[in-house]
């Protein structure tokens, strides 16, 4: 998925010179609160690791910063448009790889030269032909994460983006990170699995 800066941005920039900030953020599902009194600021180049357990707010959190999830208090400041790489890629199971890139690439106004980029960063194109409801759970997360490649959002927020992959597709995901970085963007990334970015920062949350 692919939006505009959100929750407290004004209007969809691209963030030239801009920062992520979360002043006082306090998160609660259920009735029971996950995040209180976070602050944080993320600039052009840097990464940003979550961690903790289950339950911890990590998924909450990525969604907040998302625009999809309303914080109990606190302040969002994204001048950034974001790319958003969930737990559930949705994805027809009767369309094939390639409909389905090419849909998505359409909706986030990608080109055909990003996708190409995407396609061959997460290894999909022996794939292409194939019905998405062929593809292991595997195949079907380096779909979503080349959505992400290709959208040219400056934010790519992850959700558990390597909980899915293979030793080979994690070196690739992580490859298409570094480079993601280079270029000037920036990534939250929640995961229980070791990423290895340099220079990446970590929050730690549940405790």
């Amino acid at each position: 998925m692919v939006t505009p800066g959100a929750a407290g941005a004004q209007g969809a920039e691209d963030g030239a010179g801009g920062v992520l900030r979360v002043e006082g953020l306090a998160i609660a599902r259920g009735g029971r609160l996950l995040v209180s009194g976070l602050d944080l600021c993320l600039g052009r180049g840097e990464a940003l690791l979550l961690l903790g357990p289950n339950g911890a707010g990590k998924t909450s959190l990525i969604r907040c910063l998302a625009g999809l999830l309303r914080p109990l208090s606190g302040r969002i400041d994204n001048p950034f448009a974001v790319a958003l790489a969930g737990t559930e890629p949705a994805l027809k199971p009767e369309q094939t790889l390639a409909r389905e890139l090419a849909f998505w690439a359409r909706l986030d106004g990608a080109d055909r030269a990003a996708r190409a980029r995407a396609i061959e960063a997460m290894a999909l194109a022996p794939l292409l032909d194939l019905p998405c409801g062929w593809l292991s759970a595997g195949q079907r997360q380096r779909a979503a994460l080349a959505r992400v490649i290709a959208s040219g959002a400056p934010l790519w927020l992850l959700d558990e983006p390597s909980a899915m992959l293979d030793q080979a597709s994690t070196a690739r995901l992580e490859a298409a990170i570094a480079r993601h970085l280079e270029g000037g963007g920036l990534v939250v990334a929640a995961t229980h699995q070791p990423l290895s970015l340099a220079g990446a920062r970590s929050l730690a949350l549940g405790g």
